[in-house]
């Protein structure tokens, strides 16, 4: 809502703790004084207003240094200014929402692969199928019954546990950056950024995909349209990589590109480990 002048007026008692005052804000617990023209529609149009362009600018910011900035953000939260920009984990978190909106505009599934493409198109198909058939001899089900189950539950553990391909990726920031005397908040930090960006980056590549498929293209949900988001997707993280650990370790020449090789080659790992992790869990969970 937009600030109001300071000015005196008439005195008021505050509803929420009861205080009397005579200025448009109580000084107590910031509630305001109300009137007729703060409940108009004029009033409630000005309030959307400032909503998005004054409390969401910290939002859009965050957003802008993200996808233009690469390690920005990473730098201003480990050696400041921390205030203009929104936590990283409350940045991953709505990028996470918003990606699984597109997942569903889109209709395919990056991250909740369904059971058939786990049992028929995956590297590790063979051993898929060994685990489900012991699974349903045990639960007295066939593979028709449980199967609609199986994509229900995926989907639900791929938005609930999507931090998780965070941690891996952490955990290898702390040994490739020992000698940079950085605190294990800076990894984690980083770690959600770039995951975030992931997110931000899958969003544009389904869009495209999408608008392909409706002017003719092969299917979003192909097998090569899987494989060429994927290539893609790594090629670009590459060159963000390479700028963001830059800004954020500040880190130069021949180390930089190894570190960003061995950091790219992880990130596909831990792409297709996070595949796997969620078939198990999803399998054992239903």
């Amino acid at each position: 809502m937009g600030p109001k002048k300071m000015a005196a007026i008439a005195p008021w008692a505050c509803i929420t703790c009861q205080t009397t005052v005579s200025t448009p804000h109580c000084p107590e617990c910031g509630e305001e004084a109300i009137d007729g023209r703060d409940l108009g529609l004029k009033h409630l149009l000005i309030e959307a207003f400032h909503s998005v362009t004054n409390v969401d600018s910290r939002l859009l910011r965050s957003f802008r240094a993200l996808l233009f900035r690469p390690g920005a953000l990473t730098a201003a939260y480990v050696q400041g200014p921390r205030k203009p920009y929104i936590s990283p984990v409350q940045l991953f978190l709505i990028v996470n929402v918003i990606f699984f909106a597109v997942q569903s505009i889109a209709r395919t599934k990056v991250f909740s692969t369904p059971l058939d493409s786990h049992l028929n198109g995956q590297d590790w198909s063979a051993l898929a199928r060994t685990m489900v058939a012991k699974h349903l001899e045990h639960k007295h089900m066939t593979l028709e019954a449980y199967t609609p189950l199986f994509d229900q539950a995926v989907t639900v553990n791929a938005r609930g546990f999507v931090f998780v391909m965070a941690l891996p990726f952490t955990l290898l920031l702390a040994p490739l950056f020992w000698g940079s005397k950085r605190p294990f908040a800076t990894h984690m930090v980083f770690s959600l950024h770039f995951y975030a960006f992931q997110l931000v980056l899958l969003c544009v590549l389904l869009a495209v995909m999408l608008v392909q498929a409706w002017f003719g293209g092969s299917a979003i949900a192909s097998g090569h349209m899987d494989t060429a988001l994927f290539v893609v997707q790594l090629a670009i993280s590459a060159l963000y990589l390479y700028v963001a650990t830059g800004e954020a370790y500040g880190i130069r020449g021949v180390r930089r590109i190894a570190t960003v090789a061995v950091l790219i080659l992880a990130a596909g790992c831990v792409l297709l480990g996070y595949r796997f992790f969620l078939f198990v869990i999803t399998l054992y969970g239903t």
